[in-house]
């Protein structure tokens, strides 16, 4: 079967490249173009180009933003066969916060015209599953969660500075990702001089970071973005892990199964402190808290061995193998 992979940037796109190389170990034969450019109305001209000239048997597109897309379905027959529409994130809720209900219901309506029109629905968790069932409640839904790949946790990179050399006793607390209002930077300075004594580092950047970060306390150290080869060897020295976000509209579809550093943290087995995300399930390691909470729960886990997890505990995107053989098998 030829499946032509869809999304804003698929080259960059980590949970496409994920199913692109799952769908190649079922022996299918996968496109993942390369478009060269930002613009929302390029990229779609090229997309259907590519899909005339191909004609791929599946197109499956990895939403957000919906728009690049939302008259795909008129291809069929002519480009491709069949179309699955991927509802990794709720973008109509996304525009919501900034541009409020009527940015929300403009979104939304780009949502709802690629759900109906797709022959079937896949997403990351169950309340997006539930969301997106609403647009059209007579597709079938599959969950494919994101998490990381087995090799991540076995990971063995080298790390040649000495200044990432960890005492024992002084492990630091490590969070991963974009220094933003979204990803709880401010709430991470606060928690970090709530505890002077404990080391914070801070694996990521963005735009805006050194305005974030000029008056950050003296036990915060910022790493900058790592190759991801590092990574595990990085959290290997953590004490816990933080995600320290802020609850808002997302939270209820921010979950254990949809968030990729999360599911990283518990796979290299370290305590994880959460808050602005929802149990799914329950999970060994796994401290869930509302935001006015972060700092209660980072002192006292702080205290804590992690559970030694067993082969159950485990969660790895080999284990969707089976769930996306059964999508392409339906469709």
């Amino acid at each position: 079967m030829r499946i032509l992979l869809l999304a804003n940037q698929p080259e960059r796109t980590t949970r496409l490249k994920m199913f692109g190389s799952t769908l190649k170990s079922l022996g299918h034969d996968v496109i993942i173009p390369t478009f060269g450019t930002r613009d929302w109305i390029k990229i779609s001209a090229n997309a259907k180009k590519i899909a005339r000239d191909r004609k791929p048997d599946v197109v499956h597109i990895f939403n957000v933003p919906d728009i690049i897309y939302h008259d795909f379905a008129t291809l069929r027959g002519e480009g491709y066969r069949k179309l699955i529409y991927d509802y990794r994130s709720p973008w109509g809720i996304e525009v919501g916060q900034t541009f409020g209900e009527p940015g929300r219901r403009f979104a939304e309506h780009f949502e709802r015209s690629l759900a109906k029109s797709a022959d079937l629905i896949t997403t990351v968790n169950m309340p997006l599953g539930r969301k997106v069932k609403e647009y059209a409640p007579e597709k079938d839904v599959h969950v494919v969660p994101n998490y990381p790949y087995r090799s991540f946790s076995e990971a063995k990179a080298k790390l040649d500075s000495q200044e990432w050399n960890v005492e024992i006793g002084r492990e630091p607390v490590i969070f991963i990702g974009r220094v933003c209002t979204q990803e709880g930077i401010e709430k991470l300075l606060e928690v970090a001089r709530a505890i002077p004594d404990q080391e914070f580092w801070i694996i990521g950047d963005g735009p805006f970071a050194k305005l974030y970060l000029w008056r950050k306390p003296s036990n915060v150290r910022i790493l900058g973005w790592q190759p991801h080869e590092r990574i595990a060897n990085l959290l290997n020295t953590a004490k816990l892990c933080l995600i320290p976000r802020e609850e808002n509209a997302l939270t209820p579809y921010s979950t254990d199964r949809s968030v990729w550093k999360l599911n990283e943290y518990l796979s290299i087995g370290k305590i994880v402190v959460a808050s602005g995300v929802t149990m799914e399930e329950k999970r060994k390691n796994l401290v869930v808290v509302k935001t006015k909470e972060l700092i209660d729960a980072v002192r006292e886990n702080l205290m804590h061995e992690p559970e030694k997890l067993g082969q159950e505990d485990y969660r790895f995107w080999e284990g969707n193998k089976d769930i996306i053989r059964e999508v392409y098998e339906s469709i």
